[in-house]
């Protein structure tokens, strides 16, 4: 197929997408399936709670981001969740689409929503109340309202014991979450970010405040920070550094975490994802930061 039969295929397709009428089933509104089988998964976190309300049947696809369970990774990838393609979500034949907030591009999702398929978007917010408002939108979606009230019950039970654990910590550590470092330029968390959130939860400060997502920070910016651990995934993509690199920057070495050596890393889905499994990552991080303080 040449370079313009290609591009001519993929034009008719959005173009005919683009004029497809709303479903009777796609009302955003109700937020509830009509028919609750055939769902692609885009979101890790909404995967994961798929597969914890007993429901990982109903799913027929995943985007790259889910990749827990160990039984998810068996399903069709539709591709990364910020970075569909209506041709990739639709290749699979979804009965409906199960996507969680900032899912993208906004083109691909524009055309997804006028599509013939039903599709929900689920609210995300990086904080307790959030992850079990995500928990109760994916059991409406699902119709399993009851087994979502269940799993919301233990999520937050096991959360408050979590955040529990740093509630007499009297001085709070100074965390810098890096997601990444390349040629010497350190790109870092701010706040409005599941890294903040999970920083808060352990019963930490975010050391970099005064923006929201992610941005390359000055080397001024980091020493003004003046983190006392340095939070990382323990796999971050190709722009990943290890830890004498990181320690080895000029700002970071003068920062109590640098003197220290102080690097904690984790995995990202499970640290980041804001799902089932996240009272459990708090614990871990918040263990990782203060010891025995927040051991058991």
């Amino acid at each position: 197929m040449t370079i313009f039969s290609r591009f001519a295929s993929r034009a008719a397709m959005l173009f005919c997408l683009a004029a497809a009428p709303f479903s009777a089933q796609a009302d955003e509104t109700n937020g509830k399936f009509d028919d609750p089988s055939r769902i692609a998964a885009i979101g890790g976190s909404i995967t994961e709670i798929v597969f914890a309300l007993g429901e990982g049947d109903r799913l027929i696809a995943r985007d790259t981001t889910s990749v827990f369970p160990p039984e998810a990774m068996e399903l069709p990838d539709v591709g990364y969740m910020r970075q569909l393609s209506p041709e990739g979500v639709l290749s699979v034949s979804p009965g409906g689409i199960l996507a969680l907030e900032g899912s993208g591009p906004k083109e691909t999702v524009d055309v997804l929503k006028k599509a013939s398929v039903p599709y929900i978007e689920v609210p995300e917010r990086f904080d307790h109340e959030g992850i079990l408002a995500k928990i109760h939108a994916v059991g409406e979606a699902l119709g399993v309202g009851r087994k979502a009230d269940a799993l919301a019950g233990e999520v937050d039970a096991k959360l408050k014991e979590a955040e529990a654990r740093t509630k007499d910590v009297t001085e709070r550590k100074r965390v810098l979450f890096i997601l990444s470092m390349q040629g010497g330029k350190v790109m870092a968390s701010g706040v409005d970010t599941a890294a903040n959130g999970v920083i808060r939860l352990a019963g930490a400060v975010n050391a970099i405040e005064g923006y929201s997502g992610y941005k390359q920070l000055t080397e001024e910016a980091i020493v003004e920070a003046h983190p006392d651990v340095i939070l990382m995934m323990s796999r971050a993509g190709g722009h990943a550094a290890n830890d004498d690199e990181i320690l080895s920057h000029p700002a970071i070495a003068t920062t109590p975490a640098g003197k220290a050596g102080r690097i904690v890393r984790m995995d990202g889905a499970y640290m980041l994802g804001f799902g089932p499994r996240t009272a459990d990552a708090v614990r871990d991080v918040a263990v990782a930061l203060y010891g025995d303080q927040a051991a058991d």
